[in-house]
């Protein structure tokens, strides 16, 4: 590895996933491929919920906001590893490196902290049925959405700001696809200890406290569920939460190996593949899991479908 002075680079220089020329080219598809169905699914999603009134209600109302937020997380990984795949320099700009760490702290955060309202909403849902509608009003439903944006707002600003104030003498070539913290920590020429210490501690509020909320949330909906004495009203009830608890298990799994596991535990090669099932391929899942295990999602689509299709014949 090169070393370097102490001054900023004007670039640094993203290795990526391979150097093996076939392996690039599998990459780029593939990455092309589940870049394409995220955007799609998700899109469709939010069109869906935002032209079918039977699908304004909270639970799709946090569901909106969840694609919104996927859209956005893929979109600030993706281009780059597509751009740098195909140059032969597979640079990006100090610039765009603070851009690019900023708005994937920013949405990784909001994400985290939304599936946790979802399951609060879940909860009041089936163990408050009576008082849902007054409980989940549209002004709770936007303060409980723009929570998510705050937190991952105040993160971001915390992490980045300490992360350029180190000095980064040994390389300037990052053994990742993009602009990630951990990566970032073995460039450094000083002790990273407060920086890691940062991201312990504000991961572990948000994560841990997440985590909680919903693991909380879930123990009194399945109580609730267990005291149901028809088998398929436990099934009917049960089937609203299973995408739900699909999303967040997978999604918080990969974030806690990331974020909450030493640095000692950490291999690169782990990070790279631990990094693409949170920052790719969750947000291409997401809209496909929802789809598939909610009726009313699919029902909405199929008669939009036929709207569309019948307003083209005529």
């Amino acid at each position: 590895m090169e070393t370097s002075n102490q001054t900023l680079p004007n670039m640094y220089y993203l290795l990526g996933l391979s150097t093996v020329p076939h392996l690039q080219v599998i990459g780029f598809i593939m990455f092309v491929v589940m870049y394409i169905l995220t955007l799609a699914g998700n899109s469709l999603l939010l069109v869906t919920v935002r032209i079918s009134p039977t699908l304004h209600t909270p639970m799709y109302f946090f569901l909106s906001n969840l694609s919104f937020i996927d859209i956005c997380f893929s979109s600030t990984i993706v281009p780059v590893i597509l751009m740098n795949t195909l140059s032969s320099v597979k640079g990006i700009s100090v610039e765009g490196c603070v851009i690019q760490m900023f708005c994937h702290l920013l949405c990784g955060a909001a994400e985290c902290v939304l599936l946790a309202m979802m399951a609060y909403d879940r909860f009041v849902a089936i163990c408050r049925p009576l008082h849902y509608n007054s409980i989940m009003n549209m002004k709770f439903c936007v303060i409980l959405v723009l929570i998510p944006w705050i937190v991952g707002f105040m993160n971001s600003s915390l992490q980045v700001n300490l992360i350029w104030k180190l000095p980064f003498c040994r390389t300037h070539h990052i053994d990742h696809f993009f602009c990630e913290l951990p990566a970032f920590f073995r460039l450094s020429c000083r002790d990273p200890w407060l920086n890691e210490l940062s991201m312990y501690v504000t991961a572990g509020i948000i994560v841990l406290c997440s985590f909680l909320l919903t693991l909380i949330s879930y123990i009194y909906i399945i109580s609730n569920i267990l005291r149901i004495h028809s088998s398929r009203g436990r099934h009917t009830v049960f089937s609203t939460c299973t995408s739900h608890l699909t999303v967040v298990s997978l999604y918080y799994g990969t974030i806690m190996s990331i974020y909450l596991q030493p640095q000692s535990f950490h291999s690169v090669e782990k990070d790279k593949i631990v990094s693409i099932l949170y920052t790719v391929v969750t947000p291409m899942l997401n809209p496909i899991i929802y789809s598939i295990r909610n009726e009313d999602v699919k029902n909405s689509i199929v008669i939009n479908m036929k709207k569309i299709r019948s307003s083209n014949i005529f």
